[in-house]
């Protein structure tokens, strides 16, 4: 089933034809910065599923492996849209905060739980890594 949604502002929409049963909880510093909460909720897409349009920026960072991270957000009310990078090969991570229909869409993994905050039990059968899979 594909996906749309869109930013807080409506000005920034997104498009997934394709179709996803499972979505990540990223526990980085740089996903809690960039979703301003505990942690950010992500599904990896194939950039040719992904349609985005609207006011988008971009912000390039250097995480700790040395890789840059694109961060692409709202221009207009700056909610996170996705973000790239070369360990994701030809795909990009979508925030899924931004869809509805992912409410009823599980977690299948929890990535760098080693950030996760200790307030927070593991998501009950969700693979657990300490980082970033291989």
């Amino acid at each position: 089933m594909p996906h749309t949604g869109a930013c807080l502002c409506g000005e920034t929409t997104v498009e997934l034809t394709s179709t996803h049963e499972g979505q990540i909880i990223c526990h980085c510093l740089d996903c809690k910065q960039t979703s301003g909460s505990a942690y950010s909720t992500n599904v990896l897409a194939p950039k040719t599923d992904v349609k985005i349009e609207g006011p988008v920026k971009r912000y390039g960072i250097k995480v700790p492996s040395g890789n840059v991270v694109t961060r692409i957000f709202c221009g207009n009310c700056g909610s996170a849209i996705s973000h790239e990078s070369v360990v994701f090969g030809d795909a990009q991570a979508i925030q899924t905060g931004n869809f509805k229909d992912f409410a009823t869409v599980p977690v299948v993994a929890e990535l760098f739980t080693k950030d996760r905050w200790t307030s927070l039990a593991p998501v009950s059968g969700a693979a657990q890594h300490e980082k970033m899979p291989a």
